[in-house]
């Protein structure tokens, strides 16, 4: 792993790196501020140690590591991100004078997207190489702009008002079809669309007209459905391939959704 290539500290309380790391494990030791990593290489495959899946990391991708916690990852190929260190009185100072009360934590979040987040990392990397004499000021004002928005997302389900996006639709929706033979939780499904467990409960059903469950195991029966259709794949093979946990959870939830058995299935002639 390199080094930061320069630090940003014309003020106590928001710096700025640009951190080049080489491929294998990346890791952000527990420190005093929150930390605001932006992915500043065009793509790198990750893998995440605390959702336990693999990610493929844009630029722009955010992970943000409260203060006191751990994060990383480990990279497949280098790349590079930029590193902000936010200092937690900021954030709090900042919540209390919008009226929201002091926050003292935020939650950790990994690969979510925030446009405004990533401006004000570019805008903050520009000033470190402009050098110039205001830039003390304008550091500040730039960390009270990243403590709104990390402000923003500390706020719970019932705060929200737009539901989820359409990028974060397509993520969840790309992300079910690449681990479908693999166990999906809420919990999982929550941290790759930036949002909490609760947020995506609600706010997917309010999209889609469905639970997130329901979701995946529509999206189970179908991969199943093409898998026996091909009849390359025994009934039992094609329940693992789809994510079932055995071959009668797989029939069970064939005969609900489509009104057919997998066997049944297997034996249709292909057109």
């Amino acid at each position: 792993m390199h080094g930061p290539s320069g630090l940003l500290q014309p003020s106590a309380n928001v710096s700025v790196s640009r951190n080049r790391h080489g491929a294998g494990a990346i890791v952000l030791p527990p420190i005093s501020d929150h930390r605001i990593v932006v992915h500043a290489s065009r793509k790198t495959w990750s893998f995440c140690n605390t959702t336990g899946t693999r990610h493929l990391r844009r630029e722009g991708d955010i992970d943000l590591v409260p203060a006191g916690q751990e994060g990383g990852y480990a990279a497949e190929t280098d790349c590079e991100a930029l590193e902000i260190r936010l200092a937690p009185q900021v954030v709090e100072q900042t919540a209390f004078e919008m009226g929201s009360g002091r926050r003292s934590s935020l939650d950790m979040r990994h690969v979510m997207r925030n446009e405004r987040i990533v401006h004000l990392a570019r805008a903050l990397e520009s000033e470190r190489h402009a050098d110039s004499p205001g830039g003390s000021l304008y550091a500040e004002t730039i960390g009270i702009a990243l403590a709104t928005q990390l402000i923003g997302l500390a706020r719970t389900a019932d705060d929200f008002r737009a539901g989820l996006s359409a990028a974060q639709l397509r993520r969840l929706y790309d992300f079910v079809e690449a681990y479908i033979d693999q166990a999906l939780t809420i919990e999982t499904l929550a941290r790759e669309a930036g949002a909490s467990s609760s947020h995506l409960r609600h706010w997917f059903k309010q999209a889609t007209g469905v639970t997130v469950h329901r979701y995946v195991v529509r999206r189970r029966v179908e991969r199943a459905r093409l898998l026996l259709a091909q009849g390359k794949l025994s009934v039992a093979e094609v329940a693992l391939a789809a994510g079932f946990s055995h071959q009668s959870h797989m029939a069970r939830w064939m005969r609900r959704e489509l009104g057919e058995t997998p066997r049944t299935l297997l034996r249709r002639p292909s057109a």
